[in-house]
């Protein structure tokens, strides 16, 4: 019997995040482009500059359903048609609204890769908005929202967002809007906001894959190279204020058998320069089975089946103006609720007095640094994160250069970044639970003025 020779090891080659090149169109339209050998699946996303903000006052969801229309018939197009036409490409077309704009995600066979985008500048270029579809999408969305009002993780995030911001603050109300603001909405004005802020000259393309072969530029000219518009719109942002005054808030569920938790404050966004000591911090506190929190909480006294602590950038632009949701969630058996915001309190102060070892931080480093080849595996994972940056007005090397910032940093400085995110004193609480069972524990802590509220 004859065996194949046993394949040797190769040199390991050093990894860095991959660099885009950055171009435009005639129209306007930034263009960053990424080749990635053997990615056969490519992945655009279009960024387009029309935040949350800017929606008329009393139609909030407006950039949802319009987001969620674009995919829903063309001037050539009709609804079913423009999904079958998908289909045969073996495509998908997402898109969403958030706080900093609307994002539109394509991904793609690269062989099919000029009708997809062929489809997508259809989409962006002439959407048909037909009254029956958006009055389709706002029942959807108004059928929606009941089930989030069940869901205790989405409750306890609606409820923290408007205890964080003011209430004239479009951050404290729900990104996809509400009953009263959702049934409003109808073609008119889902036209009026997509005429007003959806142009080429507003957005931001990103495509990444293996582009071996293909000739980019004329098929981005032949493509999105058609959608036209006006110039550029700009949309001032103001700063982000928030009351993080220590206090909890109990949203009571009779009956419920666990508590979900959800301890938050507002901090630095990526533009800071602690930005890399705060992940790192933030990582060793609770981003992983083997965090602090989770060695207490999970492992040692069994309340949960897991806590997370974590940092979202909520928007930012460069400026100073910019924020991030510093976060800790998770959920409780409802018995257990007192002890483990005790213990998870504790956690805090233990921290704060004794700081984090250094093997925390050199096994943070290695999980961080060293999962990253893995993360972005995918065309469409290396594209999200160029999307962010142009979200969040970042250079193009960002996350390349955060992975050599995370390792320089060192356990002092991670200490100090995770302690001053997540003070003591300075936490807004929210718990979804059974207020009858929870509340007189909870008081019994301390950690701030209780309130309860109702749904």
């Amino acid at each position: 019997m004859e065996f194949h020779p046993q394949p040797q090891p190769g040199d390991a080659r050093p990894w860095a995040f991959p660099a885009p090149e950055r171009g435009s169109l005639d129209n306007g339209l930034t263009v960053l482009r990424c080749h990635r050998p053997g990615q056969q699946v490519v992945a655009v996303e279009i960024v387009v500059d029309a935040p949350l903000d800017a929606e008329p006052a009393g139609l909030d969801g407006v950039a949802t359903i319009m987001a969620r229309a674009l995919s829903e018939g063309t001037d050539k197009h009709s609804a079913e048609e423009f999904a079958a036409e998908l289909e045969r490409c073996g495509a998908t077309l997402d898109a969403h609204a958030d706080h900093p704009g609307v994002r539109v995600s394509l991904e793609v066979p690269v062989s099919r890769l000029p009708k997809a985008l062929g489809l997508l500048a259809e989409a962006l270029r002439a959407p048909a908005f037909v009254d029956t579809e958006i009055e389709r999408l706002v029942r959807n969305r108004l059928d929606e929202i009941p089930h989030e009002q069940a869901n205790p993780a989405r409750r306890a995030a609606k409820q923290l967002s408007k205890e964080l911001f003011p209430a004239g603050s479009r951050m404290s109300r729900p990104r996809q809007g509400t009953e009263e603001t959702v049934a409003p909405i109808d073609a008119a004005a889902v036209r009026a906001f997509f005429e007003a802020h959806v142009r080429p000259a507003n957005a931001t393309a990103v495509v990444v894959g293996d582009l071996t072969g293909i000739d980019l530029d004329a098929l981005l000219a032949d493509t999105l190279g058609d959608w036209s518009g006006d110039t550029a719109v700009s949309h001032p942002v103001a700063p982000i204020t928030a009351d993080d005054t220590g206090r909890v808030v109990i949203v009571d569920r009779p009956g419920a058998v666990q508590t979900q938790l959800l301890i938050g404050r507002v901090g630095a966004d990526r533009h800071d320069s602690v930005w890399p000591a705060q992940v790192l911090g933030t990582y060793c506190l609770g981003g992983t089975l083997t965090s602090r929190l989770d060695r207490v909480l999970r492992e040692e006294k069994g309340y949960t089946y897991g806590v997370r602590a974590f940092g979202q950038v909520l928007r930012s632009d460069g400026r100073g103006n910019g924020a991030s949701m510093l976060a800790i969630s998770g959920s409780i058996d409802t018995p257990n609720t007192g002890p483990a915001l005790d213990d998870l309190w504790k956690v805090l102060r233990t921290l704060a007095a004794e700081g984090l070892t250094d093997a925390e931080r050199d096994v943070a480093v290695q999980n961080l640094v060293g999962v990253a080849p893995l993360k972005y595996e995918t065309a469409a994972s290396v594209a999200g994160t160029l999307a962010d940056q142009v979200e969040q007005r970042l250079p193009d090397d960002f996350q390349a250069q955060l992975y050599a910032r995370l390792a320089e940093t060192g356990t002092v400085e991670a200490t100090a970044a995770v302690v001053n995110a997540f003070p003591v004193d300075r936490l807004v609480t929210v718990l979804v639970g059974d207020a009858a069972e929870i509340e007189e524990p909870v008081r019994a802590l301390g950690i701030g003025e209780v309130t309860v509220v109702t749904g």
